[in-house]
């Protein structure tokens, strides 16, 4: 059963809220040489044996144009885990 991993994040033009605020926390507690922090999310899809490498991947890649990542302020990045 092919694993393909998926890696979504913030344009990097666009500022990361989130990342700003972890980012001073880890200052906070000490951690002074963290000089940026984004936050994006990971995400894990299982395809049946019926699917090889390219076509899982392709695949995969439709899934994120269409659902998982938003192409207008998102970019994403896919892994086929063998």
């Amino acid at each position: 059963m092919p694993k393909v991993t998926v890696l979504v994040r913030l344009k990097s033009s666009l500022d990361d809220a989130q990342g700003r605020v972890v980012e001073k926390a880890l200052k906070n507690l000490g951690y002074d040489k963290v000089q940026k922090v984004r936050i994006g999310k990971l995400i894990e899809v299982w395809l049946n044996n019926s699917a090889n490498e390219n076509e899982a991947k392709r695949e995969v890649e439709n899934m994120c144009r269409q659902l998982l990542a938003n192409p207008v302020v998102e970019e994403f990045e896919v892994r086929l885990d063998l």
